[in-house]
């Protein structure tokens, strides 16, 4: 699944999954707000998409209805996009950076939390050595 890209539809209904665990489909479609909510039959065609694409797995069964769970975390599924994100700026991020800096979308504690992840990483890394 690593490597399927999702549809923006397809990461909504998954949001709901990450954020709030395994749920049948009507679940799923009722957590939806009202004014932009999808049909029942809509939802349910996604997450039988989100099954076949290794996304969503079966977990139990509730009379009629089966109650799904996300086998993928948000970070696998949200891989993808963003690698295909930075592939429109050449797979530099410099110039993304930039981008986010001055529209104000990427503030002082975001780099601070970057800094530190990567400095973890190196870490992890030199451990392997």
């Amino acid at each position: 699944m690593a490597q399927k890209r999702l549809s923006k539809l397809e990461l909504q209904v998954m949001e709901l999954f990450w954020s709030h665990g395994a749920q049948t489909v009507r679940e799923a479609q009722a957590r939806f707000p009202e004014k932009t909510r999808p049909a029942y039959t809509t939802v349910q065609t996604v997450v039988n998409r989100l099954e076949a694409k290794g996304a969503l797995g079966r977990a139990a069964k509730l009379g009629n209805a089966h109650v799904f769970e996300a086998t993928v975390s948000r970070n696998a599924a949200q891989r993808p996009l963003v690698d295909e994100f930075l592939a429109l700026f050449g797979g530099r991020m410099q110039p993304l950076m930039a981008q986010l800096v001055e529209s104000g979308k990427l503030t002082l504690e975001d780099v601070q939390a970057a800094e530190k992840h990567l400095r973890e990483l190196a870490r992890k890394k030199e451990a392997r050595k």
